[in-house]
């Protein structure tokens, strides 16, 4: 008889008072980088760490690799861990000094192997293709939105155009073409430099940024392939090409970020709220995970309390059933990070109890034992104090039941891959578990819930439905069973 040989983890040692089904990441930065930090953040609730690339070297990324593993290891919760790389980004080159721009002012923008004519304020641009690509009388945006201008005139090598919003340009300000599709790859040098270091660290999900269609995602995972990794793509929605081909995007990510800081600049911004509805609600259907981000508690970078208005945000993202919300500039540079996540929690407990339990029967599952798992989230759900236990090596099961939002019910996913474990913790409700799989089912069933209830995940008594392979006069047959806490 096999014995097993992994130490049993799990993302908490003991059951908290309430479960939480929707999970929080959270962002490293200077506030939070230090192993004292993390160790914080980790205990107070966050299930994912992002490492933001804009401006990380690779050195960061080993070092607070090595600092999250280990306080992990340490405080006994583990946490997986995202890479978001940079994408490609348009940006107005370097000025000697800031511009000075008045409403009716003509501007010329510039590719960098040209010179300004000289009878206008000009500055560069690092996208060669943008006189091609644009249109007259197109809008473009520069500083993340702020300075609005038209497209009057253009020719080979620059455009011209006329200010419609007074403002200051500087050096390296963010450029934005709503409507335009632009022809950059969706993977830079620095990227995939950032990603060899991030592989070889051991990172468990890549954020990509400015995912346009679904061959960006097929190019991305070719590249990871190449490198030997299986990190979970999640793909960052931010322009009005992304929201169009949500649907082929969707289909060839591992997970979706709706990223509200360029998208609300790229699309009209009353639109944003529809926009995030619907790609949480084609990600619910597609048995894909979602996350939230941007601007949730931005006002707690400085202050203790959020707004009202953030409270509401966050309550809508819970409401609207998303995987998972996410902190940014609030725990990278924020006064108060480890409150962020408080409040966070605080939200969640007090919204998601409120949320219609219904399941959701929109999710196509085409596999017979995959169809199996409407059924056990129905009978967890009636048997009232329940939960749901799965054994998985693919995440393909867990991230379906996650997909199905049966609330109330923890989701127990067991696994005997390490990574995998951690790529567990992002969709709704799973909790996971990394265990030795028995050659015999059985074995590996009861070892699960003598271990649920050694952790107090689950008082005695309790009946769990399990999804699970089973012997049957040498057969190994799909079964769904329900089984009680001894």
């Amino acid at each position: 008889m096999a014995s097993f040989v992994l130490v049993p983890l799990s993302n908490m040692t003991t059951r908290p008072a309430y479960f939480r089904h929707t999970k929080i990441i959270a962002t490293l930065g200077p506030a939070t980088e230090s192993k004292e930090m993390l160790a914080k953040l980790i205990a107070t609730g966050v299930d994912i760490l992002r490492l933001n690339m804009a401006h990380a070297t690779h050195k960061w990324v080993e070092d607070a690799m090595w600092y999250i593993r280990e306080a992990s290891n340490e405080g006994g919760r583990h946490v997986g861990v995202m890479m978001d790389v940079k994408g490609p980004e348009i940006r107005t080159g370097k000025v000697d000094s800031p511009i000075e721009l008045k409403i009716g002012d003509l501007f010329e923008i510039h590719i960098e192997t040209a010179t300004p004519t000289g009878d206008i304020p000009a500055v560069s641009t690092n996208y060669p293709g943008l006189p091609k690509d644009i249109e007259l009388g197109a809008t473009v945006l520069i500083d993340s939105g702020l300075i609005r201008m038209k497209v009057v005139d253009k020719s080979h090598d620059r455009i011209r155009l006329e200010v419609l919003t007074p403002g200051t340009i500087g050096s390296k300000r963010h450029i934005n073409l709503p409507g335009v599709f632009v022809n950059l790859p969706c993977l830079t040098e620095k990227d995939e430099s950032d990603l060899r270091a991030g592989v070889k660290a051991g990172i468990d999900f890549v954020a990509l940024s400015f995912v346009r269609q679904g061959s960006d995602v097929r190019h991305l995972r070719a590249f990871l392939d190449e490198l030997g990794s299986t990190a979970k793509i999640i793909a960052k929605i931010e322009d009005q090409a992304g929201v169009r081909n949500m649907g082929d995007i969707i289909a060839e990510a591992d997970g979706i970020m709706v990223a509200r800081g360029d998208l609300g600049i790229e699309i009209d911004y009353h639109r944003l709220p529809l926009v995030q509805t619907e790609m949480v609600a084609a990600c619910r259907d597609a048995g894909k995970p979602v996350i939230i981000a941007t601007h949730l508690l931005e006002t707690m970078i400085s202050s203790p309390m959020p707004t009202r208005a953030e409270i509401s945000d966050v309550s809508n993202a819970i409401r609207e059933q998303a995987d998972a919300v996410m902190l940014s500039g609030e725990t990278t540079v924020g006064q108060y990070p480890l409150e962020s996540v408080q409040v966070m929690k605080n939200i969640i407990q007090t919204i998601e109890p409120t949320v219609d339990a219904t399941l959701n029967r929109k999710l196509v599952l085409e596999e017979p034992k995959s169809k199996m798992l409407r059924s056990a989230a129905f009978l967890a759900q009636d048997l009232g104090t329940s939960a749901i236990i799965v054994f998985t090596r693919s995440g393909f099961l867990a991230y379906s039941l996650g997909a199905l939002r049966p609330r109330g019910v923890p989701i127990f996913a067991f696994t005997d891959k390490p990574q995998l474990f951690r790529q567990l913790l992002l969709p709704w409700g799973v909790e996971p578990f990394l265990i030795e799989f028995h050659d015999d089912p059985e074995e590996t069933i009861r070892h699960a819930l003598k271990l649920l209830q050694e952790r107090n995940w689950c008082a005695p008594g309790t009946m769990t439905v399990v999804i699970t392979n089973a012997l049957a006069r040498g057969v190994i047959i799909d079964s769904l069973q329900l089984r009680r806490i001894e």
